[in-house]
């Protein structure tokens, strides 16, 4: 089995680990902590799903790094070598409000760009898989939709901004409904990604850095589904680039106008 195969089918045994660890304790009554906000939560299930998913990676791939959300996993993507990016509940808020919308994703990288990844939504009964040749939910081969037309398109907000930045939350609300057909939040960076790279959404923006473990398995997906995934610039989106705009790639120039949007405050 070729490297890049390989890997994709260990992010997928991983991913799928960690989220039966995750959903065993779905709807339990799990315990809530809080890490740097009163909406920056965590749970047990966190910690131990990521568990699970460094145990099937280490198995396969015991020289890689590891970069994850929790505990002493390393928290920026290497620029040389191998490494895998882990989110163990990606939409914890949704999780522990009983919401089905979480994931659990993995990503492979080599020298800083993602190579495999996966995401499984077990809560929704479905997994995505991202490999060198497309993108499959549930083993059926996904794209992007070939919505041309803003205004018959759904663009939605890519993560959530907190207290001190809920003003540029509501430039991203006004520059959605004035732009397109239609807009939701779903709570789920992992699973907004997925929904652009199988056609169910035209679009996602933020203006931020976003976290590498909420977003590289998602863009590697949009990407292979025949998406685009830029900076605010325009420029090819790195885990580290300012601002994520991802589109089927048809509607880009407006999903990136819209997301340059939310710093013009004054306008």
């Amino acid at each position: 089995m070729a490297d890049e195969a390989l890997r994709a089918a260990v992010a997928r045994r991983a991913a799928e680990a960690g989220a039966a660890v995750a959903f065993d304790r779905f709807r339990r009554g799990i315990d809530v902590e809080t890490k740097d906000g009163k909406t920056d939560v965590v749970t047990q299930a966190d910690r131990d799903a990521q568990a699970r998913v460094a145990d099937v990676i280490d198995g396969a791939f015991p020289e890689d790094e590891l970069v994850g959300e929790e505990d002493d996993a390393l928290k920026t993507v290497p620029d040389d070598g191998d490494a895998w990016v882990v989110d163990p509940i990606d939409g914890t808020n949704n999780y522990v409000r009983n919401i089905r919308i979480w994931a659990t994703a993995v990503a492979a990288v080599r020298e800083g760009e993602p190579v495999a990844a996966a995401s499984a939504l077990p809560a929704l009964g479905d997994t995505y898989v991202a490999d060198a040749d497309a993108v499959y939910r549930n083993g059926h081969e996904i794209s992007v939709s070939a919505e041309t037309d803003p205004e018959k398109s759904t663009v939605v907000p890519t993560v959530w901004w907190d207290f001190d930045h809920r003003d540029e939350y509501a430039a991203a609300t006004r520059e959605l409904v004035e732009r397109f057909g239609d807009m939701r939040r779903f709570g789920c960076a992992q699973a907004v990604l997925a929904m652009v790279a199988d056609g169910s959404l035209e679009g996602t923006i933020t203006n931020i850095v976003a976290n590498p473990w909420d977003t590289v398995a998602g863009v590697y997906m949009v990407r292979r589904a025949g998406g685009t995934v830029t900076d605010l610039e325009g420029n090819r989106w790195r885990h580290d680039s300012k601002g994520l705009v991802a589109s089927n790639g048809a509607v880009h120039d407006e999903v990136l106008a819209a997301a340059r949007g939310i710093e013009e405050l004054d306008g």
